[in-house]
């Protein structure tokens, strides 16, 4: 049964975003209602730019539990549409990534143009008559499709804000994680793939700036040399939540070349960031020079650390597939992209230190979440609390290092999100 009020939901997240329900973490009912109240109505992400550069290029993704489409059409407009035959519900495309000029149903034949249309319907003379009106029956678009740093973006709500506005400030910060340059970014190498079994939100709430952790989760990676100055580098700035649920971990000042890449042992690396501190000063401005952006989560479930990049698929609420990207700058040499790409790997990637450690913690949390009695217990996010400020430089509220301050404000806009009824209920959060 779906909760009536949004009373029922307030009383999973206090006011002040202090106490979180666990019920949150694994209740099927709440699962069901953040399909239709917040992935369903949320800018969401689809795909880098640089992932179909060319006209026919597709790539297959997820919209919550939607499978997606994203297709540049013949005249290479990008388009995006959920990736099922209107005949029976078939998936038009079971490949990845590629090129087509058309896509067909391998169960009843239907043919869909790159561009969504019906083009193709076996015995249309013979046993439909001619009488089935194809221009109704193409595929089911996105209703919004919008990109910005070459990050393509959909959202099913006609009603919802634009995507300028839903990521608000937060693309001031997120200019500077893929688009530093001029040139851009791109996605190196392919999708890696993995399923966890934990609730979406603890990978989103991780990845909001939880510098907490790192002393004690990651210390064995830490010590063997897999994080640089990272624990350093956490004390050394702050956390900002832009609005909106989004969050982002900002260093100031930008730790230092020599000591977060050290020449010894990643030249190319070290390099590059000395070269391209001059040409992002040209694009940026100042604020390359001054502050440096790491680690972030653009609400609901597209979380960035490094050179890493990825999506927390809904499955459940115990279960998520993630997908994950390393992403460069386009104007990176050759082999400093190399170099960022292994230790990409060597960190973020399927098997990398720092994931294995973050995800068994997720695991346990949600499994110790499931019991009658530890459901009646609250997570507790106090850290910090009462003493979050505002920054004329910086875009946001601003907290200390250690603080859950971004914490609190994903999961109030998680009750703003699930609470209301339409766009129209949903409060602008700044």
């Amino acid at each position: 049964m779906a909760l009536d009020t949004s009373n029922d939901i307030k009383s999973l997240v206090s006011e002040d975003g202090s106490q979180v329900s666990r019920r949150l973490f694994v209740d099927r009912e709440l699962y069901e209602q953040e399909l239709e109240r917040i992935f369903a109505r949320c800018w969401l992400f689809l795909c880098h730019e640089s992932q179909i550069p060319n006209p026919g290029d597709f790539f297959s993704t997820y919209m919550g539990e939607d499978p997606v489409l994203v297709v540049r059409d013949s005249r290479g407009k990008i388009n995006a549409f959920l990736n099922t035959c209107r005949h029976r519900g078939m998936r038009v495309c079971r490949a990845d990534q590629g090129n087509a000029a058309a896509f067909t149903c391998t169960y009843h034949g239907w043919t869909y143009g790159n561009d969504g249309k019906l083009v193709g319907v076996p015995g249309y003379k013979e046993y439909y008559y001619e009488e089935l009106d194809m221009e109704q029956w193409g595929l089911v678009p996105v209703t919004q499709v919008d990109s910005m740093f070459g990050m393509i973006f959909g959202c099913f709500d006609a009603e919802a804000p634009s995507l300028k506005e839903y990521l608000g400030d937060m693309a001031y910060y997120l200019e500077m994680m893929v688009h530093r340059r001029e040139e851009g970014s791109e996605i190196v190498g392919g999708t890696a793939k993995w399923i966890m079994p934990c609730n979406w939100k603890l990978a989103a709430d991780n990845f909001t700036g939880d510098g907490y952790h790192l002393q004690v989760t990651h210390i064995s990676a830490v010590k063997a040399g897999f994080s640089q100055s990272r624990i350093r580098a956490a004390g050394n700035g702050f956390r900002v939540s832009p609005g909106n649920g989004h969050a982002v971990n900002v260093t100031t000042p930008p730790p230092d070349v020599d000591e977060r890449w050290p020449a010894d042992r990643w030249p190319e690396i070290n390099a590059y960031f000395k070269e391209r501190v001059e040409a992002a000063e040209k694009h940026i401005g100042p604020r390359a020079r001054t502050m440096d952006t790491g680690v972030c989560t653009i609400f609901p479930n597209l979380s960035f650390e490094s050179f890493t990049m990825r999506v927390w698929h809904p499955r459940g609420p115990d279960k998520i597939e993630v997908w994950s990207w390393c992403y460069l700058d386009k104007a990176a040499p050759p082999e400093a992209k190399r170099q960022m790409h292994l230790f990409h790997q060597r960190r973020f990637g399927p098997a990398g230190s720092f994931e294995q450690d973050d995800g068994e913690n997720w695991n346990q949390c949600t499994a110790a979440s499931n019991g009658r009695i530890a459901r009646g217990y609250e997570f507790n996010y106090q850290m910090g609390l009462g003493r979050n400020r505002f920054h004329e430089d910086y875009p946001g509220l601003l907290a200390e290092s250690f603080s859950e301050s971004n914490q609190r404000r994903f999961y109030q806009r998680w009750g703003q999100m699930m609470a209301a009824d339409s766009w129209g209920d949903v409060p602008t959060m700044r």
